[in-house]
């Protein structure tokens, strides 16, 4: 099977809809009505979170016999596993960020 014809299938990520009022504030609503970019990474988090948790049920299904798909539970944990380095990678850019803003003198 090519790995190509299953990219269609994956959720498509939701856009960037407006940035915050204030930089200070970051739960408050977008000034075009978008989501603020706290709401923005809580949502990214929970995500990340939910799709382990997937991956955590489809090994354990597989493990008991409930399932015998080993296809299916090794695209989810690869899936949980990009999707956990992708978090920590824009972890460490809004790390580097808030280093770099810490440095900038006023």
């Amino acid at each position: 099977m090519d790995p190509i014809q299953n990219i269609p299938q994956l959720t498509p990520l939701n856009p960037v809809s407006g940035t915050a009022k204030s930089g200070l504030d970051s739960g408050a609503a977008g000034a075009e009505g978008g989501l603020a970019f706290g709401d923005l990474l809580k949502q990214a988090l929970q995500e990340v979170n939910q799709v382990s948790a997937q991956a955590e049920g489809e090994a354990r299904n597989l493990m008991t016999g409930e399932s015998a798909d080993m296809h299916t539970a090794m695209l989810a944990v690869q899936k949980a596993d990009l999707s956990f380095q992708m978090m920590m990678a824009v972890r460490s850019k809004l790390i580097d960020a808030y280093r770099e803003v810490m440095r900038m003198q006023m």
